[in-house]
């Protein structure tokens, strides 16, 4: 059948089986959102305040869901302000597809209005783009890109469509099936044998992963591994949700912020089996000390992981679920009661330090946010150190339901992650943020009080950039140089209802409970203004650069 270029982009979209797009139009792309208007009951489309918050959402809306996001934009400024969010899904192997429009093919390399080489841009953070020239290759290559995007490790894809190639009219034949992703392999059978051997040598084993993990989908995999080798898990940033908090051999996050039984069993640990995690610097601090006494067996479907920060004795290319798949039959089950008696002391060190305050302290106000989620509640956060109070105490049960800029840190990614993550699942959602994070893209709050998304903001508002005070207190003598908000006099509470949402402050644990109460029980936005003071830290913390014996786990360590 005979059809315009934009036409074929909603469509193709449609026959992915994409159900919502995040964008906002602009002059360059008003073709293709005449064709969003004509299946408008086929393709619901989310118009959000900023192009950043689009990008965000479908983000959110890919990590919640495994789906790929898709958001839209116009040439030039529209284009360049998806760069944060295409980045930021980059760094966290997130599958979207951007879209964007461009000036006709003849004005290209002109400086026309609103021009820019947006695939120039946007190579460094992509897996691959494409600058569409034909209106005969405009389908193909969006199925490509949606088999790209969500192939072996994920992340984002661009597309760039000239004005005339999309008012341009061509033969478009549908295809019945969505383009599957390409087929996952294991890892070669005779590296699965030689970590088999390592592992089951083991006396402190000590499994590891991260949200590769959760893309493979192999959570029961490693807890039967568990299981058998008697170990202990611990997982990144990018990990949290991968298995249920309460599993008890979960020992919670490792890391700069990790939990102490954690970060410290991990470094104890002679033989450590990771699992679609990149041993980032957050994760192993000073590399020459790192787990001075384990043998790392790496597993990671990018091949370009493995020996990238630490040399694995073991490195398996391949889909994490298919390898452990095979490794399982060759492991011998095992007790080590030393290793287990020496974790126990850990937890109970851990637990020991555990801030046992009264009052609105961050541990207590996510305590009592647990008490309302469901099985399936996803809760986004932005970036700072309500991010690691909330990886640090959340009660999560299901995978996917902590929704988190890892690798990029972006401020201000929370609004719009989850307002994709509620429109992927279906779940009243939950924003953890802070006062710095979350004043860099609240224009989406009208994105969600249009759209009566059934969200609760939780904002710890401590007046001050947090996680840069923290630094300057222990690092830069109490230097407290820009890091203080309150000069601004924002008053959340009256802003949230400017944008048509509803809001309430708390300022004790229970006007926070009342607050929850009427959140959970609304049918739209709520946002509650949460005060905390301005010197509270995330601990534990190692240094940047530092090892486990500079670990702080109280002030004044």
């Amino acid at each position: 059948m005979k059809l315009s270029g934009s036409d074929i982009i909603v469509r193709t979209l449609i026959e992915q089986g994409v159900d919502v797009v995040f964008g906002y139009p602009g002059g360059q792309v008003i073709n293709i959102y005449d064709s969003l208007y004509k299946y408008r009951d086929e393709l619901k489309h989310v118009l959000t305040a900023h192009e950043q918050g689009a990008t965000h959402a479908a983000d959110g809306y890919a990590r919640s869901s495994g789906k790929v996001g898709v958001v839209i934009a116009t040439s030039g400024p529209g284009a360049t302000n998806l760069v944060t969010g295409i980045a930021t899904a980059y760094l966290d192997s997130v599958p979207i597809v951007a879209i964007t429009g461009n000036v006709p093919t003849n004005v290209i390399g002109t400086d026309g209005f609103q021009e820019i080489d947006i695939t120039g841009v946007t190579l460094p953070i992509t897996k691959h783009n494409y600058f569409v020239g034909s209106i005969e290759d405009l389908a193909d290559t969006i199925r490509e890109a949606f088999r790209l995007a969500k192939s072996g490790r994920p992340g984002p894809v661009l597309i760039d469509v000239p004005k005339d190639v999309q008012i341009a009219v061509g033969e478009f034949t549908p295809q019945p099936e969505p383009v599957p992703a390409d087929a996952a392999l294991p890892a070669k059978e005779i590296r699965i044998r030689q970590a088999a051997q390592c592992i089951n040598a083991a006396q402190r084993p000590f499994l590891y992963f991260g949200g590769g993990l959760i893309t493979s989908q192999a959570q029961d995999e490693l807890l039967q591994m568990a299981e058998i080798i008697d170990a202990p898990i611990g997982c990144s940033l990018m990990g949290v949700s991968g298995v249920p908090t309460d599993y008890p051999r979960f020992l919670g996050m490792q890391g700069m912020h990790g939990h102490y039984a954690c970060s410290t069993a991990m470094h104890h640990a002679d033989v450590i089996i990771a699992m679609g995690a990149r041993f980032n610097d957050r994760v192993t601090g000073d590399r020459a000390k790192f787990a001075p006494e384990a043998k790392i067996v790496h597993i990671d479907i990018d091949g370009a992981e493995l020996g990238k920060t630490v040399t694995p004795v073991h490195g398996l290319r391949g889909d994490v679920k298919m390898t452990l798949q095979k490794l399982l039959p060759l492991l011998k089950p095992a007790q080590h009661p030393q290793w287990q008696a020496q974790i126990a002391r850990l937890q109970e060190e851990e637990a020991a330090g555990l801030d046992s305050r009264e009052g609105m302290t961050p541990r207590n106000i996510i305590t009592l946010l647990n008490d309302y989620l469901g099985e399936n509640t996803p809760v986004a956060t932005d970036v700072g150190q309500h991010q690691m109070w909330a990886a640090q105490y959340l009660n999560l049960k299901a995978s996917r339901r902590f929704i988190s800029s890892g690798g990029l840190g972006t401020m201000g990614f929370g609004m719009g992650a989850a307002i994709g993550a509620a429109m992927a699942t279906g779940e009243r959602t939950v924003l953890v943020t802070g006062d710095g994070s979350f004043g860099m893209n609240l224009n989406e709050l009208a994105t969600a009080a249009a759209n009566r998304v059934p969200l609760v903001i939780l904002l710890l508002n401590n007046g001050v950039l947090g996680m840069v005070r923290q630094w300057q207190t222990l690092f830069f003598d109490k230097h407290y140089s820009n890091t203080n908000l309150t000069d601004r006099g924002t008053d959340f509470v009256k802003l949230a209802q400017a944008f048509g949402a509803q809001a309430s402050r708390a300022l004790t644990l229970e006007e926070l409970k009342n607050a929850l109460d009427a959140a959970f029980a609304s049918d739209g936005p709520y946002l509650i203004d949460c005060a905390i003071d301005k010197d509270e830290f995330v601990l534990p913390m190692l240094p940047p650069g530092g090892s486990m014996d500079d670990i702080i786990v109280k002030i004044g360590d």
